[in-house]
């Protein structure tokens, strides 16, 4: 029996392979515009700010190394390569989706620490133990992801055959020992501190409010406190959701007859848990006006070069570029009414200027 070949139907196949190719072009964008957000201000970014960029980084490293393969081989109707791609595969899934979550249990921490005094976060912790933290988050899921390929643990395909991840089933007889670790390390506790840390990080900003007369008095760094705090919530509790019933799928197999549940079941929860890439800059564009802010003037500037460019329309007034956007385009070579925005001086656009001078922080 092939392993590798499809357990599904050609049509599941296919529209497994259009949602998977939805995911990663969402993901890659949408991470994509995290990181260039925050090089664009990477001197001015506070030392938390840098969990975020370390959480963009490992979704867009896994929707980079993963769903291109995974696309691929549902549109093929059989797993693309062999052992060796299978191996591949996994040892990224595992890599990367450990780092995730050790990511967000370190931010849960921090936002913690930060908590404990509505003082500017660079008081609490300093960029270079946020570093050596980014550093340790790697370090740990690189360790988590070498351990199978060194005799504890196994990879191996997934039931439905187009996948591939822990050998669950396999490690039901030998590597039983691993399951739990995986479970109380990377998915219990993780999700214990997370949980604790912003529990008591909600009840003492419930206090603070409780303690304002007036709530139109409430001190600006307590309203960003709660702001960060319900980004960073968000972020931990889809994460968290996308991945608990892949693990809960799994973990049943183990303690009881895997075969039971159909391969159409058990690719149901691996496609929801790959969605865990796309939720963060959705909810960064959804609850930080900076980001939104610095995402609408990136679009502006890239859309209104290139109309300007593919048309030939725009020219050097007087020689010389204003904030990056020529002004003096050609009216008569413009054939449609919307570029003709190319022609403003940016320095005249009071919109504009207040987005230039934005800050962004994926999580302010």
């Amino acid at each position: 029996m092939d392993i590798y070949s499809s357990k599904l139907s050609p049509a599941v196949d296919i529209g497994a392979g259009i949602f998977l190719f939805i995911i990663a072009v969402l993901s890659f964008v949408g991470n994509l515009l995290v990181l260039i957000m925050a090089f664009r201000r990477s001197s001015s970014m506070k030392p938390p700010e840098m969990l975020s960029v370390n959480l963009a980084v490992t979704d867009l490293g896994a929707a980079v190394t993963m769903y291109p393969l995974a696309v691929a081989s549902a549109w093929n109707h059989h797993w693309l390569g062999s052992d060796a791609s299978c191996v591949y595969y996994a040892f990224m899934g595992f890599f990367f989706g450990t780092a995730s979550a050790m990511t967000l249990t370190v931010m849960a921490m921090v936002r913690f620490m930060v908590s404990l005094s509505l003082q500017s976060p660079k008081e609490k912790i300093s960029q270079r133990n946020v570093k050596l933290l980014c550093l340790w988050c790697w370090l740990y899921a690189l360790l988590w992801a070498l351990l199978p390929l060194l005799g504890w643990g196994k990879y191996g395909p997934e039931p439905f055959g187009l996948s591939c991840t822990l050998s669950w089933l396999e490690m039901k007889a030998q590597g039983f020992s691993f399951i739990i670790a995986i479970f109380i390390c990377n998915l219990l506790l993780p999700s214990i501190v997370i949980t604790g840390c912003y529990s008591v990080i909600a009840l003492k900003l419930y206090i603070t409010y409780k303690s304002i007369n007036n709530i139109n008095q409430v001190p600006n760094i307590v309203k960003m406190n709660r702001r960060l705090m319900l980004i960073a919530v968000l972020i931990s509790a889809g994460f968290i959701g996308c991945w608990t019933p892949y693990g809960v799928v799994n973990l049943w197999s183990v303690f009881n007859n895997g075969s039971s549940i159909s391969p159409g079941l058990s690719m149901l929860p691996c496609l929801f848990a790959k969605t865990s890439t796309v939720y963060n800059p959705f909810i960064y564009y959804t609850f930080s006006k900076s980001f939104k802010k610095e995402v609408k003037q990136l679009c502006f500037t890239s859309v209104c070069a290139a109309v300007c460019g593919r048309y030939n329309a725009c020219n050097v007034s007087q020689g010389h570029v204003t904030h990056g956007v020529y002004t003096g385009c050609e009216m008569s070579k413009v054939p449609d009414e919307s570029i003709r925005m190319c022609t403003r001086d940016t320095r005249h656009i009071p919109e504009l200027h207040e987005l230039s001078a934005a800050t962004v922080s994926p999580l302010a």
